[in-house]
């Protein structure tokens, strides 16, 4: 059991943090000054929905709707081209309205290539969601419908931060993000770890800037290492990390996003309270993801869990109104991406479950999600006392917002918790829902990676785990459970390009590899992996898991790509069991 846990969570070298001081760095105050000197040449533009409702950032007119009571609706859109989303907007803004509702944002899933620098992402493999090339691009996203437009993934926190965020601003896009995205995420084929550090914090003091003007800096805190820890005080901890580095230290206005793979109705009503305590009394949320980890490809079990999720994440607004806007996630959402007639239902059925929680309200008792946010605050607070002093007494300038973000990413999840939240009593921690649901899976599979049979095929194989994105948990229960079965498990972790596995492939001399992917990305992924294997003369069972499609030109939404995977030698596995045949065979 030792061993397979040490492939779950690999202990921290603390040697990355000094040779990482060794490195020199740009000049912070010169940084500073190019942001300050960019932002003079932007004027902050006006979407078809700040002239609709004449407010000049979303911030105001978040800030009416709480006032108001007015629940706001979030709905989050990634077909493969702009000109198809923009007319999907449309319709939505047409269909709603016909029912005398409004659509308040939209989040734009963009493909990840838009995190590269223009030149870059020719070369780029694809992935799920349009792509803005042109100004007239960026124009028709903020023009096609009184809808605000929310840029959160693949801006700032990568390559291409500074000119995604100007491009932004000038459409009059006034909440940008996605600040935890930079600690996750890899643009693909990019490994220039600095240039990415320096475009994230000139794009964050960019945004100083016209704090007064209501832009905010997003923050999906479950896009980063929110999604990989294992307490929801380390979250609350990186919440106030994040708070330090964006307030305090660059003066930028944050607003943060949790909820996606947090289940637990209790926590989610609880996260909203503690995120107003973190935020000193001061917080006004992007938006609060829908439920993603309870959905299943059975269409009618998701949209109960639509309801419940939904029916306390708008009674959490009553309770304690904090600006995010709430998400009715199609039921298609676990298995494609969502059409526009898919959305319309979403939305139209999270005005019925509004109906019913405006007239249940009285009869809340929210002292549970009370204690939970004291709890995560509380103990969130000391896990980030914690870390400053600890990154302090390293030798880390904790006033160096370059240097913090370097610092940090290098960490990542596992160690920030090894380094600063070891210490707390284990009674008093509180799982994360991921973490809770990679044990569930460990526990409901591990008949299958026991049997004599399976043992007998794997023991003593050098196995490569990773994931192509952040979405890594399951691979990492993936990884105990080889682990459990007699393999050696070299277990990567998120956000690995082709180039990483075949390095790891090479050096560990392995027997096999597992791979877990998403958004998209499939077919042109495992090309560009077969490609790299040959050229490096490597043959080995390579078994691909996740979401197996591919975006495709002219098509609206990815289609399912595993015949193609099998025509370039590799084997599709569409669940656990599937693995185990496929690893046997």
């Amino acid at each position: 059991m030792a061993e397979a846990r040490a492939a779950f969570e690999t202990p921290f070298d603390e040697s990355l943090i000094r040779n990482l001081l060794r490195q020199p760095l740009p000049n912070y105050s010169k940084l500073r000054q190019k942001a300050r000197d960019i932002a003079s040449g932007i004027n902050i533009g006006r979407s078809a929905f700040m002239q609709h409702y004449a407010v000049d950032s979303e911030l105001e007119y978040k800030q009416q709707a709480m006032r108001d009571g007015h629940i706001m609706y979030h709905a989050h859109i990634g077909l493969n081209d702009i000109a198809t989303t923009a007319e999907a907007l449309a319709q939505i803004n047409r269909e709603l309205a016909a029912h005398g509702f409004r659509l308040d944002r939209a989040g734009v899933a963009l493909d990840r290539r838009m995190g590269l620098p223009s030149e870059r992402r020719a070369g780029a493999a694809a992935e799920t969601g349009p792509m803005l090339e042109r100004q007239q691009d960026w124009e028709l996203l903020a023009q096609s419908a009184p809808i605000q437009p929310h840029l959160g993934d693949f801006m700032i926190g990568q390559p291409a931060s500074v000119a995604n965020t100007c491009n932004a601003l000038r459409i009059g896009c006034t909440t940008i993000g996605n600040l935890s995205q930079y600690f996750t995420f890899e643009a693909p084929g990019w490994s220039d770890a600095t240039t990415t550090a320096v475009e994230t914090c000139q794009a964050m003091e960019l945004l100083a800037t016209f704090r007064d003007q209501g832009v905010m800096l997003h923050s999906y805190l479950e896009d980063g290492f929110g999604a990989l820890f294992r307490d929801c005080a380390s979250i609350a901890a990186w919440a106030m990390l994040e708070r330090y580095i964006v307030e305090e230290l660059i003066g930028a206005r944050l607003t943060h996003c949790i909820g996606g793979l947090t289940s637990d109705p209790v926590k989610r009503a609880g996260w909203v309270i503690a995120l107003q305590r973190i935020h000193q009394g001061e917080h006004v949320g992007s938006m609060f993801y829908g439920d993603t980890i309870s959905f299943g490809p059975d269409f009618e079990k998701n949209r109960a869990v639509t309801a419940e999720y939904l029916m306390w994440d708008i009674l959490a607004q009553m309770h304690t109104p904090s600006g995010h806007a709430v998400l009715p996630l199609p039921v298609s959402e676990a298995i494609r991406i969502p059409s526009a007639d898919e959305i319309i239902e979403a939305q139209l059925f999270g005005r019925q479950v509004e109906a019913t929680a405006r007239r249940l309200y009285p009869h809340f008792d929210f002292s549970a999600a009370e204690a939970f946010a004291d709890s995560v605050y509380g103990d969130g607070r000391e896990i980030f006392n914690n870390a400053l002093t600890g990154l302090q007494e390293m030798g880390v300038d904790i006033r160096n917002p370059l240097q913090l973000l370097l610092l940090l990413k290098k960490l990542g999840a596992s160690g920030f918790e090894q380094l600063f939240a070891a210490r707390r009593d284990p009674a008093k921690q509180i799982k994360t829902d991921m973490l809770t649901l990679a044990e569930s899976v460990v526990d409901q599979h591990r008949d299958l990676f026991t049997t004599p049979e399976f043992t007998a095929r794997v023991a003593g194989q050098c196995l490569v785990v990773a994931s192509s994105d952040v979405h890594a948990h399951a691979s990492g229960a993936l990884a105990q459970l080889l682990g459990e079965a007699g393999a050696t498990v070299i277990y990567l972790g998120a956000e690995q390009n082709p180039s990483d596995l075949v390095e790891a492939v090479k050096t560990h001399s392995a027997d096999a590899l597992l791979l877990s992917t998403h958004n998209g990305m499939a077919l042109e992924y495992g090309k560009q992996l077969r490609q790299m294997l040959d050229q490096a003369s490597l043959s080995l069972p390579v078994v691909i898991g996740g979401v197996l499609n591919q975006k495709i030109e002219g098509q609206a939404l990815p289609v399912p790509v595993i015949e193609e995977l099998k025509a370039l030698g590799m084997r599709p596995a569409i669940n656990l069991p599937g693995l185990t045949r496929l690893l046997s065979n």
